[in-house]
Protein backbone atom coordinates (compact mmCIF):
# COMPACT_ATOMS: atom_id res chain seq x y z
CA UNK A 1 0.00 0.00 0.00
CA UNK A 2 1.44 3.36 -1.06
CA UNK A 3 1.74 5.97 1.67
CA UNK A 4 2.85 9.57 1.31
CA UNK A 5 3.50 11.57 4.47
CA UNK A 6 4.17 15.30 4.23
CA UNK A 7 5.85 17.45 6.85
CA UNK A 8 7.53 20.82 7.18
CA UNK A 9 4.59 23.17 6.91
CA UNK A 10 4.05 26.05 9.28
CA UNK A 11 3.64 29.79 9.58
CA UNK A 12 6.15 32.19 8.12
CA UNK A 13 6.37 35.89 7.32
CA UNK A 14 6.35 37.16 3.73
CA UNK A 15 9.79 36.75 2.21
CA UNK A 16 10.55 33.76 4.39
CA UNK A 17 11.39 30.17 3.47
CA UNK A 18 10.15 26.68 4.26
CA UNK A 19 11.13 23.21 3.14
CA UNK A 20 8.46 20.57 2.79
CA UNK A 21 9.25 16.85 2.85
CA UNK A 22 7.26 13.90 1.56
CA UNK A 23 8.33 10.47 2.76
CA UNK A 24 7.15 7.69 0.48
CA UNK A 25 6.55 4.05 1.37
CA UNK A 26 5.04 1.11 -0.45
CA UNK A 27 6.53 1.87 -3.86
CA UNK A 28 9.89 2.36 -5.53
CA UNK A 29 10.41 6.10 -5.79
CA UNK A 30 12.95 5.74 -8.62
CA UNK A 31 10.26 4.65 -11.09
CA UNK A 32 7.67 7.31 -10.38
CA UNK A 33 7.01 10.92 -11.16
CA UNK A 34 6.20 12.92 -8.06
CA UNK A 35 4.50 16.25 -7.58
CA UNK A 36 3.43 18.88 -5.11
CA UNK A 37 -0.02 20.42 -5.36
CA UNK A 38 -1.67 23.03 -3.20
CA UNK A 39 -5.20 24.08 -2.39
CA UNK A 40 -6.16 27.40 -0.89
CA UNK A 41 -9.57 27.97 0.75
CA UNK A 42 -12.27 28.34 -1.89
CA UNK A 43 -9.91 27.50 -4.75
CA UNK A 44 -9.20 24.45 -6.87
CA UNK A 45 -6.19 22.29 -6.21
CA UNK A 46 -3.31 23.41 -8.45
CA UNK A 47 -0.02 21.92 -9.52
CA UNK A 48 2.96 23.56 -7.84
CA UNK A 49 5.82 21.44 -9.15
CA UNK A 50 6.48 18.03 -10.67
CA UNK A 51 9.66 16.01 -10.96
CA UNK A 52 9.92 13.10 -13.36
CA UNK A 53 11.44 9.74 -12.50
CA UNK A 54 14.60 10.83 -14.34
CA UNK A 55 14.79 14.17 -12.51
CA UNK A 56 13.31 16.71 -14.91
CA UNK A 57 11.33 19.38 -13.07
CA UNK A 58 8.57 21.75 -14.10
CA UNK A 59 6.76 24.42 -12.11
CA UNK A 60 3.56 26.36 -11.96
CA UNK A 61 3.85 29.91 -13.27
CA UNK A 62 3.21 31.46 -9.87
CA UNK A 63 6.12 29.68 -8.16
CA UNK A 64 8.74 29.37 -10.90
CA UNK A 65 12.02 30.88 -9.75
CA UNK A 66 11.04 30.75 -6.06
CA UNK A 67 10.35 27.05 -5.42
CA UNK A 68 12.55 24.04 -6.11
CA UNK A 69 11.44 20.42 -6.18
CA UNK A 70 13.97 17.66 -5.62
CA UNK A 71 14.08 13.98 -4.79
CA UNK A 72 16.33 11.65 -2.82
CA UNK A 73 15.58 8.17 -4.10
CA UNK A 74 17.84 6.54 -1.52
CA UNK A 75 15.80 8.18 1.27
CA UNK A 76 12.46 7.71 -0.55
CA UNK A 77 11.78 11.41 -0.01
CA UNK A 78 10.65 14.29 -2.18
CA UNK A 79 11.29 17.88 -1.14
CA UNK A 80 9.86 21.27 -1.96
CA UNK A 81 12.12 24.19 -1.11
CA UNK A 82 10.05 27.38 -0.96
CA UNK A 83 11.74 30.78 -0.90
CA UNK A 84 10.49 34.36 -1.10
CA UNK A 85 7.13 33.22 0.19
CA UNK A 86 4.11 35.43 -0.42
CA UNK A 87 0.72 35.58 1.32
CA UNK A 88 -0.83 34.06 -1.81
CA UNK A 89 1.26 30.92 -1.23
CA UNK A 90 -0.92 30.17 1.80
CA UNK A 91 -2.54 26.79 1.22
CA UNK A 92 -2.54 23.14 2.17
CA UNK A 93 0.28 21.47 0.25
CA UNK A 94 -0.11 17.88 -0.93
CA UNK A 95 2.42 15.38 -2.19
CA UNK A 96 1.32 13.04 -4.98
CA UNK A 97 2.70 10.19 -7.06
CA UNK A 98 2.04 9.25 -10.66
CA UNK A 99 0.83 11.08 -13.75
CA UNK A 100 -2.08 11.63 -13.37
CA UNK A 101 -1.77 11.43 -9.59
CA UNK A 102 -2.93 8.13 -8.15
CA UNK A 103 -1.85 8.54 -4.53
CA UNK A 104 -1.97 11.54 -2.21
CA UNK A 105 -0.64 12.51 1.16
CA UNK A 106 -2.74 14.03 3.90
CA UNK A 107 -1.40 17.54 3.30
CA UNK A 108 0.55 20.07 5.33
CA UNK A 109 -0.58 23.64 6.01
CA UNK A 110 1.57 26.56 4.91
CA UNK A 111 0.55 30.02 6.13
CA UNK A 112 2.34 33.15 4.97
CA UNK A 113 1.31 36.19 6.95
CA UNK A 114 2.79 39.21 8.66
Amino acid sequence: QVQLVESGGGSVQPGGSLRLSCVVSGMILNFNSMAWYRQAPGKQRELVARISYYGAANYGDSVRGRFTISRDNAENTVYLEMNSLKPEDTAVYYCSSGVPPDSWGQGTQVTVSS
